[in-house]
């Protein structure tokens, strides 16, 4: 911008230069010219006043360019000064939206490297299920309605077992799912031995369906079911595609099998008919305690009954004093004017 400017400033003095030198050279012509000195005066005036108007027009002119000129780029500066601080602005926030998403995803990042370091070990895998079933559990039941790694009569113990009203009793939820064997299947390399793993695999679940079964109902100390926690939505829904006889076994044996979803959403039930139950003990309660009120107000009635019989009995009995009381006054009355007539004979 600054360079324009000087350009045409430059030019301005450059093409007054030109004028000035015209000027003066017309002026040295006409003055060696013969002609008489007063038409070369006056020559020279008309000349010198035309030259005045010009350079001042010309000034005039320059002046407006370049107010104008400087207008102009006064206005596209702060256009183009404005359009770059909003670009700036938005770029900005898309960096910073970009790093947040970069954040989001280390984070994530983390957590699978974290989840597979779970699933190489087998200690932590079974840590794994048990960390799971405790989160939901908590978040679903109130605290009084469960207890972790409970012993049963048979020396058995439970991952969790579920305080449920008679019936259906106790509800026993074992987390020791055989997730080793499925971490075989679902990383076997080609298609045989994904063939075997898939066997070896059917093989554990439906021991682990056994086990259960036999461990965690027992009758009259469990109820007649038992749930089976998978640790994952996937893993259910592979057994229910793969191996539905395994299923349809496992329902025969009462031993249900629920994902984190389902689970969350069962103990939601059973949370609700916890609170029925509670409801219905106290409403109990109140029956029993409302009917001994009846009773003793009942009693209340019969001993006021018997008071009142005792205060129409001492009624009487004052009646009957009353009328002793007047009995003896007038027989005492009686017996005072005898004596008095008795004295009169005397005298």
């Amino acid at each position: 911008m600054d360079l324009k400017y000087y350009l045409i400033f430059t030019l301005s003095i450059i093409t007054l230069s030109v004028l000035v030198f015209l000027i003066s050279k017309t002026y040295l012509e006409n003055k060696n010219n013969k002609n008489t000195e007063k038409n070369i005066l006056k020559d020279d005036e008309n000349q010198i006043a035309e030259l005045k108007g010009a350079v001042s027009q010309l000034s005039k002119t320059i002046e407006e360019r370049l107010g104008n000129f400087g207008s102009s780029i006064g206005n596209s500066l702060n256009q183009q000064t404005q359009s770059t601080q909003k670009s700036l602005m938005e770029m900005h926030a898309r960096l910073a939206v970009i790093d947040r998403a970069q954040e989001n995803i280390n984070s994530l990042s983390n957590q699978v490297n974290d989840l597979q370091n779970i699933l190489s070990n087998k200690q932590l895998r079974g840590a794994f299920g048990e960390v799971q079933l405790e989160n939901i559990v908590k978040d679903a039941l109130p605290q009084n309605a469960y207890q972790f790694q409970y012993t049963l009569m048979s020396n058995s113990r439970v991952d969790c077992i579920v305080k449920m009203p008679e019936p259906p009793g106790p509800i026993c939820i074992d987390s020791k799912f055989p997730l080793e064997d499925y971490k075989k299947f679902a990383s076997s390399s080609n298609d045989q031995e994904k063939k075997d793993n898939l066997k070896l695999f059917h093989n554990a679940v439906q021991k682990h369906i056994k086990d259960i079964s036999e461990k965690y109902i027992l009758p009259g100390e469990t109820a007649d079911s038992a749930i089976m926690f998978l640790p994952s939505e996937s893993i259910y829904s592979e057994i229910n595609i793969r191996f539905p006889k395994l299923v349809n076994e496992s329902r025969s044996k009462k031993v249900y099998m629920a994902g984190p979803d389902n689970l969350m959403l069962l103990l939601h039930t059973v949370r609700a008919i916890l609170r029925d139950a509670t409801m219905s003990q106290t409403a109990g309660k109140i029956q029993i305690e409302v009917n001994k009120l009846i009773n003793d107000l009942t009693l209340l009635a019969d001993r006021f009954n018997k008071l009142d019989k005792h205060f129409d009995l001492a009624r009487k009995d004052l009646d009957d004093i009353k009328i002793s009381h007047r009995k003896i006054e007038s027989r005492g009355q009686v017996i005072t004017s005898i004596e008095i007539d008795e004295k009169k004979k005397l005298q």
